[in-house]
């Protein structure tokens, strides 16, 4: 545990991103094979599953150190982190112990199921006999809350220097379903010429276009496709069975039978790259009707009935059990084309690739794009290979404007992390006649120094405290831009937008001009999500 714990001191002191790379490789060449693997399998976010709810955690603190729960809660609201708060709470109780983190792992997996008093006693136990800092990282662990401030890029290049491969073979090897207690570090990183099983491929990612003549100045060289408002998906079909991957690494295959049964149809030995999408004939539907879906487990007729779900296939990864991802990309829509001809599918779409001329006729394939319910474009060079991770030059997204609404701050909620201590989540609304309905949160998009301002301004003129929460007068107005709209019945104003964030603070914008609940239902009505 004091090396992984060194190790993360080290990441998080460092902004250099050859440093933390060193220092990873470093580690990795310090400790043993199964030290090494749970450590990578951490980094990649597969955590040991949350044994109780968190709620429990503050009250078995309060009751260890005979406080009352409302300090426990206060000591929370003014850290800001649950973890770091009972890490600082226990800090002089603390015995140090030098249990490795194998161990620690192993026995957080084994938690879930077990008697609540054996699940007390023991995490108990570790917060009484870790240093302060192990402490913090132990909660961060039980909680589900682990984070390291590293890209799984530099985890796999920095596993390519010390084991001295590949690193897309790295990337490679850390997809899938895998975990340090099923796999060893050997099995993990024996490298073969095909995958096997369930295992799909890392996936490729665009950059977003800022400078249209990358595309304009010489249009023969790339094709564009719509940018599906789904979720990215891979399905690998191999030994007759059908795995659906999202590019959270989820495996999501039960949720979606009508998927894998069009698929039992197709050749063995195929995967491919597309997005789920939920589509009404016309057009694809808007993201909550997906996720409708991908929340439900036990899917019913009724859900199968009323959200259908296709693919919207655009690229072909492995084909007769050949990885084909170095093939050029016209070369792989040709296999792709003749594939979804020869074997057509009501559930699996072809997302069709247009040629352009120029910025002109460009422009009109992103309108066409959105009156299909897409969020805009893709633009892929025809050369080029399908690669892993986010790679500039090749592939890039080029979506439509974000819709944006002025808003009025009603609510502030401490942040966590590097925001712990700072008002920094907000609550904005709109005004419904003289009343002001709540419709969107956001904490993105404000600088430092903002936030700083606005928290020294919340801090001397709140209403009401809730808790982490504090109400605020109407003074404030902000520019928000999101990325959808739709119908909702769990919020207040009846309307749930997506990706809210702020653009700026409107300090030239009076209260009495913010927008209204008819405006974000004018965009509703109007088809612009």
């Amino acid at each position: 545990m004091k090396t992984l714990v060194h190790l993360l001191q080290t990441l998080e002191e460092t902004s250099a991103t050859h440093q933390k790379k060193e220092a990873i490789v470093l580690y990795l060449s310090s400790v043993n094979e199964i030290e090494r693997l749970h450590t990578i399998a951490l980094f990649c976010q597969r955590t040991p599953k949350r044994p109780v709810k968190i709620a429990l955690f503050k009250q078995w603190i309060a009751e260890y150190l005979a406080l009352p729960l409302w300090l426990i809660e206060e000591c929370h609201h003014t850290v800001g982190d649950l973890s770091e708060t009972i890490s600082l709470l226990v800090s002089s109780e603390t015995t140090e112990i030098t249990t490795s983190l194998p161990d620690i792992l192993q026995h957080l997996y084994e938690l879930p199921g077990k008697p609540l008093e054996e699940i007390k006693s023991t995490i108990i136990y570790y917060w009484t006999h870790l240093d302060s800092y192990s402490c913090f990282v132990f909660n961060k662990l039980l909680s589900g809350n682990f984070r390291v401030g590293v890209s799984q890029n530099l985890i796999a290049q920095a596993i390519a220097v010390y084991t001295q491969q590949d690193v897309g073979k790295i990337h490679s090897a850390l997809m899938g379903n895998w975990s340090p207690i099923t796999h060893t570090w050997s099995e993990l990183f024996h490298f073969t010429d095909h995958k096997v099983g369930s295992q799909p491929y890392p996936f490729y990612l665009a950059y977003p276009l800022e400078d249209t003549t990358l595309v304009t100045n010489n249009t023969d060289d790339w094709s564009a496709e719509y940018k599906w408002d789904g979720i990215r998906l891979q399905m690998v079909h191999r030994g007759q069975q059908t795995y659906l991957w999202s590019r959270g690494e989820e495996l999501i295959t039960d949720r979606f039978p009508e998927i894998v049964a069009a698929f039992q149809a197709l050749p063995d030995g195929i995967v491919l790259d597309g997005e789920l999408v939920v589509w009404d004939e016309q057009r694809t539907c808007s993201f909550p009707y997906l996720q409708k879906r991908i929340q439900r487990k036990n899917v019913t007729e009724k859900i199968l009935t009323s959200y259908p779900a296709y693919v919207m296939v655009y690229d072909i990864l492995e084909y007769q059990t050949k990885d084909c991802r170095s093939l050029p990309y016209v070369e792989r829509r040709a296999i792709l084309n003749t594939l979804l001809s020869s074997y057509p599918q009501e559930r699996i779409l072809l997302s069709k690739a247009y040629s352009f001329s120029n910025m002109e006729s460009l422009n009109q394939l992103q309108l066409d794009a959105v009156q299909a319910g897409a969020e805009g474009l893709m633009i892929k060079r025809n050369q080029s290979e399908y690669q892993y991770g986010r790679k500039r030059g090749d592939w890039w997204k080029w979506k439509k404007e974000p819709f944006t609404v002025d808003a009025v701050l009603i609510y502030a909620m401490q942040g966590s992390g590097r925001r712990a201590g700072w008002y920094t989540d907000y609550t904005f609304a709109v005004w419904n006649g003289d009343q002001l309905v709540p419709f969107a949160k956001a904490y993105s998009g404000l600088s430092d120094s903002e936030i700083k301002e606005l928290d020294a301004w919340i801090k001397k003129n709140t209403l009401e405290k809730f808790g982490p929460v504090r109400s605020v007068p109407a003074h404030h107005v902000f520019e928000i831009a999101f990325e959808g709209i739709a119908l909702s019945s769990r919020h207040k104003s009846g309307i749930a937008v997506r990706f809210p964030r702020i653009l700026r603070w409107r300090k030239d914008k009076p209260l009495n001009e913010a927008n209204t609940l008819d405006d974000l239902n004018a965009m509703l009505s109007n088809g612009l999500s």
